[in-house]
């Protein structure tokens, strides 16, 4: 396994993960270009930088060497005082990518690995993230790395 560096993104870190939202996005237009434009990412600079500066959703990547090669974007939930959901606060990985070309290096597994440690460190019960069915690959990989499914979001196309 390659000896990967893992910590909290900066506003300079900016233009790599610019790069990776491009390369996730690409395979979720890929597989659903009815529900995504291809050629978009996810979020503009500007909002990067609010969630690079937020507490509530640290995004955390990865470097090889000097080259930064993944990010685990995630968000604080905690439902306090809800009618009929408990309190327990669960860490949401909102989107996680190894670049392309060091794909099958476990780097992603120590990326997520990192976001359970901090998850536990914090005080968090559990750690979720959202899969699209279609995209079988990382269906697999967070099999292998232990996730379970929790629940099953549905459609109907009319």
């Amino acid at each position: 396994m390659k000896e990967v560096k893992i910590r909290r993104a900066g506003e300079n870190d900016i233009p790599v993960i610019d790069k990776l939202l491009f390369e996730v996005h690409k395979v979720h237009s890929d597989v659903r270009p009815d529900l995504f434009k291809p050629g978009a990412k996810k979020y503009t600079d500007e909002q990067l930088k609010k969630i690079i500066a937020d507490d509530k959703t640290p995004v955390f990547v990865a470097e090889l060497g000097v080259t930064v090669v993944g990010y685990a974007f995630c968000i604080h939930k905690q439902f306090i005082n809800d009618n009929n959901m408990t309190d327990v606060k669960s860490l949401y990985i909102d989107d996680l990518c190894v670049d392309e070309s060091v794909r099958g290096e476990h780097i992603g597994k120590q990326l997520y690995e990192y976001v359970l440690d901090f998850a536990k460190q914090n005080g968090y019960y559990n750690v979720t993230l959202n899969v699209w069915s279609d995209n079988v690959n990382a269906v697999k990989f967070y099999e292998k790395i232990g996730m379970q499914i929790q629940k099953i979001g549905m459609e109907k196309i009319l």
